[in-house]
């Protein structure tokens, strides 16, 4: 079911990325009377060095197998990001060192990622591959309160910034916030495609929440990068972080996502001042 799923996936992306291009981007003129949108799959397959029947077969999800060679040809053709092409290599099973994601989701942070998250006196939690959120520390509690108290089936990054109308009143820029998430967990998605959580989760959000289904139709896919975040708090009122994000190297399918305030600042002397 899996490798069906990333078959799939493979074909509906590389579809969308045509579409997304013109001739123009590869210096082409456009004809006349041109009715459908972005390049046509012969364009595609010539400047990628393959049949037009081989590209169609896969764009419609048959069992062939592309080698790296082809993908990297086809996603310089489609203009791929680097997280594009990681993606698409993902979804041709080269992407080594994904985890699957279908084992057991912790029920907790290890020991040691857990005594990590509580030295740091500014917000920072655990995620496993799927987004579940597994450990978190007194700061991340006094930043979102409500953390403390969600069923574990609830603790999940995506299902709290989707469903959770508290936390999204508190994100300002919530819409460009939900789009990144979205783009992320998809990007890292590639081997997960098609395993029973991965598909609960994706069914579960999109009968929750109309956003997510729709960006999620979108495709998008992009890297983690570290970036500016901003809540608004109700005790404490606007707070500005940099969000990073680590991963333990004794446990790769953890990630620790920390929201580092500036020096001096308004928000590092709040968090400053809560009891330790």
């Amino acid at each position: 079911m899996t490798q069906e799923a990333r078959r799939r996936e493979l074909g509906t992306f590389l579809r969308s990325r045509r579409q997304a291009l013109s001739r123009a981007d590869l210096g082409l003129p456009d004809p006349p009377r041109r009715r459908s949108p972005g390049l046509r799959r012969e364009e595609v397959s010539a400047f990628a060095g393959v049949s037009v029947t081989w590209y169609t077969w896969l764009e419609q999800g048959r069992d062939i197998h592309p080698s790296r060679q082809v993908l990297e040809a086809l996603g310089r053709v489609l203009r791929l990001t680097t997280s594009e092409l990681h993606y698409l290599l993902s979804l041709g099973d080269f992407a080594p060192g994904v985890p699957d994601g279908d084992g057991p989701v912790p029920d907790a942070a290890p020991q040691a990622t857990q005594r990590f998250l509580d030295s740091l006196r500014f917000p920072a939690f655990a995620v496993a591959a799927d987004w579940t959120i597994v450990g978190w520390n007194a700061a991340y509690a006094a930043l979102y309160a409500r953390i403390d108290g969600l069923a574990p089936a609830d603790r999940n990054l995506l299902w709290v910034v989707f469903t959770d109308p508290h936390l999204r009143e508190m994100l300002p820029d919530w819409a460009e916030d939900s789009r990144h998430f979205v783009a992320e967990f998809r990007a890292e998605s590639g081997r997960r495609l098609g395993s029973p959580r991965h598909s609960a989760l994706i069914t579960r959000l999109s009968g929750a929440s109309p956003e997510f289904r729709e960006l999620w139709g979108d495709l998008p896919v992009e890297g983690f990068t570290s970036r500016r975040r901003t809540f608004v708090h109700p005790a404490a009122g606007r707070l500005e972080f940099e969000q990073h994000r680590l991963a333990p190297a004794d446990h790769p399918d953890l990630h620790v996502v920390a929201y580092v305030p500036d020096p001096g600042s308004h928000t590092a002397d709040w968090f400053a001042g809560l009891p330790a």
